[in-house]
């Protein structure tokens, strides 16, 4: 099942884009169609790509946009809306195109991840609950996938859910987590709204309720005795904790024909407590049992601890998952690229003096070519609408900057990554169940090469314009408008 949020989010959006809505109907726009797309200039922590992620959420916001009586009346108490307008969005009924990149996939700088078309006023007012949504979800997935990957075979548990910036923030991030590649999460209302394995044994408090930590744990085994996972730091890991956990393996659970499941270290020198921890274990006869670690972790961390031969079977990474902390911002924007003129599309595009916020103009399609022997990404191509990549045909790639730079692609398959989402404010999609999009997003990464994957310094994955609209860009900033 999907969360059901019950709220009408419909006022989510920055009043600009009330106040544009009502001055575009003021100036006899209000059927003026246009197209707007989402996108993002900078992928985070320097890596090579990110993850798309939201998606689900912006459809369920879009099929509930619609404006209460109380919702006009407090509008009406700006004194600054026309009446016109304030029947405009009280009738409200989307009739947008909505195209978008499914969600799981790989996605890079400067390629529209949605695209919207339709009247202006609506393709207008759906601009904050867009970006607040997918930038989120896309940021968290992104950050997960790294810490995952960090972990190599090691499960990652994300347990961020108390330091989270708000429940939503804590119940999406849970989501887009285990999109990203996450194994389970602590958060339990995340297992029953997206399937997002909840676990989870005790805290230090029941630790500290005892008279003695033997007490607690086999307090603890006697109504977990198939899943037993002891927290061994709560005194002394390797003197009380570790030693208490094998005698309850011993004495208590292995007579009964259970076995110690694991044993978690939340704090100190993790290298080292999980190295001789494991020893002792392996000495006592508890090879199958788990060592289990948490205390703010990320990627970083996580392949320090590798490096430094850590003994560990797996990673609980909390709040620098959650909430990005090396870098808690994925800068997705929200630009015009076209409008109608007599019938056609006319590209718009937005100049700069900084040349990375130089928008791409223009009703536009992306293709992602792959390699027909490996399947691995080869790059992706943004066209104009209507322009057909035959694949029998050799094809040209260049660099939008450095244009002397070309490849020219054979055996080669293409894929257009915009998907139909809503015609006409009907949904045509049906969404994926959150297991779906996790394994769809890991079958999408395997298409990636390794060097594209690097922590440091990855290889420039290229998205580049075809001559067609390279020409309509030029064009346009030669005009200077």
């Amino acid at each position: 099942m999907e969360l059901k949020d019950k709220r009408n989010l419909s006022m989510l959006t920055d009043f600009y884009q009330l106040t544009m809505g009502n001055g575009y109907l003021e100036n006899g726009f209000k059927d003026t169609e246009v197209i707007f797309e989402m996108f993002f200039r900078k992928v985070p922590d320097s890596g090579g790509f990110a993850i798309a992620c939201g998606l689900q959420q912006v459809i369920e916001y879009l099929k509930n946009l619609n404006f209460t009586e109380d919702d006009i009346e407090f509008l009406r108490g700006k004194a600054i809306f026309s009446e016109e307008f304030l029947n405009y969005l009280l009738n409200f009924k989307l009739d947008l195109d909505i195209y978008a990149v499914k969600e799981g996939t790989p996605i890079f700088p400067n390629e529209p991840i949605l695209k919207a078309r339709g009247p202006i006023i609506q393709a207008q007012l759906i601009e904050t609950m867009v970006l607040l949504t997918m930038n989120h979800q896309s940021l968290i997935a992104t950050k997960a996938h790294r810490v995952k990957r960090a972990a190599k075979e090691c499960s990652v548990m994300e347990f961020g859910s108390r330091r989270a910036q708000g429940y939503d923030a804590a119940m999406y991030g849970a989501r887009a987590a285990y999109i990203g590649g996450v194994d389970s999460s602590a958060n339990t209302l995340a297992d029953k709204a997206f399937g997002v394995k909840c676990v989870g044994t005790m805290a230090h408090s029941w630790i500290q309720l005892f008279d003695s930590e033997y007490e607690a744990f086999e307090a603890y085994a006697k109504v977990y005795p198939s899943n037993t996972v002891l927290l061994v730091d709560t005194y002394n890991t390797l003197k009380l904790g570790v030693p208490n956990a094998i005698k309850l393996a011993k004495e208590f659970l292995e007579p009964k024909g259970e076995r110690l499941k694991g044993i978690r270290i939340d704090s100190g020198d993790l290298t080292y407590l999980s190295i001789q921890a494991r020893e002792m274990l392996d000495n006592a006869g508890c090879n199958d049992c788990k060592v289990i670690v948490s205390n703010s972790l990320d990627e970083y961390t996580i392949r320090s601890l590798r490096h430094q031969g850590a003994r560990i079977d797996s990673f609980g990474v909390g709040e620098r998952l959650v909430t990005a902390k090396s870098e808690p911002v994925f800068g997705g924007v929200y630009k015009l690229t076209a409008v109608e003129k007599n019938g056609v599309m006319v590209p718009r595009i937005k100049i700069s003096d900084n040349v990375e916020k130089i928008t791409n103009p223009g009703d536009k399609e992306l293709y992602r070519f792959y390699d027909l022997e490996n399947n691995k990404a080869l790059g992706d191509v943004l066209t104009i609408n209507g322009e057909i990549i035959d694949e029998t045909k050799p094809y040209e790639l260049f660099d939008e900057l450095a244009i002397w730079k070309r490849k020219v692609l054979t055996d080669y398959r293409v894929e257009k990554l915009l998907t139909p989402i809503f015609i006409k404010g009907k949904c045509v999609y049906q969404s994926p169940t959150v297991t779906e999009i996790k394994k769809y997003c890991a079958e999408q990464l395997e298409t990636l090469w390794e060097e594209t994957k690097r922590f440091d310094n990855p290889q420039t994955y290229y998205v580049d314009l075809s001559q067609k609209l390279w020409d309509t860009k030029q064009e346009l900033l030669r005009k200077g408008y």
